[in-house]
């Protein structure tokens, strides 16, 4: 593995992404007027800001990768990137990104990100031993690309960017529970405490999971509420969250790994979905 691709790979590229995106999204509904330049300076400083965290995390989780047949090969574990080499990555890609954010955009955009930056890597991740309260703490930081997009677009924060957050904050609960569902012989190896009950993977887990996408359906139509955008993307979120909805009750009749797997798939489309509907309704 070449130095490079190790330090590439320190980021979690495809989450990072998807993290720089929500910030794109919620930049594009703060602003007046479309644009895209803007927007890609706001994923790229989202882009770089979640990989410093990314990053943190990694370091932290050293001797837990090694347990895990999924993350025993991340550059860290292996010994291709040092500590050493890991925290000045970190802080390097951490900094470029706040300051890019701050510079281009405004103070609290950057005081926000740096706030995500630290609850993810100094709080969320060494609760992951501890409680499943890791997931709670986790989804703060998780639901807060959109805010700071809209932050970064219109320099407040105001309802329409709680919003926004409120509606990734919940949809993190049954994104994270179906993934530590599927993961949980190699979770439970490191000592990770990800799922909500005792239990584990049982009924009272799956219901919990139901709940929160329950709730997923009514918080997605506050933008309309709000006139963020338009009654089509209601329609859109209505039928995905429905959607989304009806894969729980299958989780809660089997309690598989299969209905896990498609809670956790199904996760992934239903945001970049309804947050592309949000953009595309207001224009």
């Amino acid at each position: 593995m070449s130095k490079a691709k190790a330090f590439f790979q320190l980021l979690k590229f495809r989450l990072a992404f998807t993290v720089a995106f929500s910030s794109a999204i919620g930049y594009l509904l703060g602003v007046r007027e479309f644009e895209i330049g803007k927007a890609m300076l706001v994923m790229l400083g989202g882009l770089l800001v979640t990989g410093s965290a990314n990053t943190i995390n990694q370091i932290f989780e050293k001797e837990l990768d090694k347990l895990m047949k999924r993350t025993a090969k991340r550059p860290i574990p292996t010994g291709v990137i040092s500590i050493a080499e890991g925290w000045a990555f970190a802080v390097l890609t951490g900094m470029a990104g706040l300051g890019l954010l701050a510079y281009y955009f405004n103070p609290l955009t950057a005081a926000l990100s740096l706030l995500s930056l630290i609850l993810y890597g100094f709080i969320y991740t060494p609760l992951k031993t501890i409680s499943p309260i890791c997931v709670a703490v986790g989804a703060i930081p998780g639901g807060m690309p959109p805010l700071i997009g809209w932050v970064a677009a219109t320099g407040v924060l105001g309802v329409q960017a709680w919003i926004l957050f409120g509606i990734q904050f919940m949809w993190q609960f049954p994104h994270f529970w179906a993934i530590a569902w599927v993961l949980d012989d190699d979770y439970k190896k490191a000592g990770f405490k990800m799922l909500p009950t005792p239990g584990g993977k049982d009924l009272q887990t799956a219901f919990q999971i139901m709940t929160y996408t329950l709730l997923l359906i009514p918080l997605s139509l506050l933008p309309l509420l709000f006139h963020m955008t338009g009654p089509i993307y209601a329609m859109v979120a209505t039928v995905c969250g429905v959607l989304f909805l009806g894969q729980t009750f299958y989780l809660m009749r089997t309690c598989s790994k299969k209905a896990a797997m498609r809670i956790m798939f199904g996760s992934f489309l239903y945001l970049p979905i309804v947050q592309i509907a949000l953009v595309f309704d207001k224009l």
